[in-house]
């Protein structure tokens, strides 16, 4: 009996899980940081980021935050009757030559732990697999941290459940404006951004947006530039009073 259950068929995730742990151990760091981290010097993801240096290692990521969650924002389409195709994770682009079309896809990937610490990166690559590899791995060296807290005054629990402010972000003809909620709200924001306010660590939030949403790209970098905002206020600033911050 103890034999039949140690012979059961791995999951896809438990390889994935085993691979990620082979490749760190095998991880030869070639960055001060990477050395760092990989002797046990740094062992808070907070250290790394708030000295201000470029992370170039994905493996520094992996380390310090086991438990980093992955997800696919839907930027292409397939084809359709009438553009009415489904919405996918890849966008292909061709290039015309002389020996004949030549496919590109690409991929905008977001990572995060749920708790205030979310990264999005773009790959490109003429197959699919290499464009999400390339993703995930620019999404884990792009991971900044944000601000949360209890923002609303319709709210009074004092928890990082939504921003703990109202900002702003624009990329090219999409602004995006994101508004504190109450507890309970819930998500009132496009399908694509709930994928990153989930990763992020964002439980309720409003927002209002104006320009070409449907450009995805623009939509998810404005969101970008809006959260980026929420840690460069000054911690005098009164309407921080509101709520507390994470």
């Amino acid at each position: 009996m103890a034999e039949s259950k140690a012979r059961l068929p791995r999951t896809r995730e438990d390889r994935r899980k085993e691979e990620e742990f082979n490749a760190l151990e095998l991880w030869k760091p070639k960055t001060e940081i990477g050395k760092k981290v990989k002797a046990g010097e740094i062992t808070d993801i907070k250290e790394v980021i708030e000295s201000g240096k470029r992370i170039l290692e994905s493996e520094i990521i992996d380390t310090l935050l086991p438990n980093l969650q992955t997800d696919f924002i839907n930027i292409g389409q397939a084809k359709g009757k009438f553009g009415g195709g489904k919405r996918r994770i890849f966008r292909q682009t061709q290039k015309k030559t002389r020996e004949g079309n030549k496919p590109v896809f690409t991929v905008m990937s977001v990572v995060g732990n749920g708790d205030g610490y979310f990264g999005v990166g773009t790959g490109t690559s003429k197959e699919t697999l290499p464009s999400r590899e390339k993703a995930v791995r620019k999404a884990k060296l792009n991971l900044m941290q944000i601000a949360r807290g209890c923002g609303s005054w319709e709210c009074t629990c004092g928890e990082p459940h939504t921003v703990p402010f109202e900002v702003k972000g624009k990329c090219g003809s999409v602004e995006v404006k994101l508004m504190p909620a109450p507890r309970g709200t819930g998500l009132v924001v496009d399908d694509e951004i709930k994928k990153l306010c989930r990763l992020a660590g964002i439980k309720d939030l409003w927002s209002k947006t104006k320009g070409q949403s449907r450009q995805k790209i623009n939509f998810v970098k404005a969101f970008i530039k809006a959260m980026q905002r929420t840690t460069k206020v000054k911690a005098d600033n009164p309407l921080i009073k509101r709520g507390s911050i994470v």
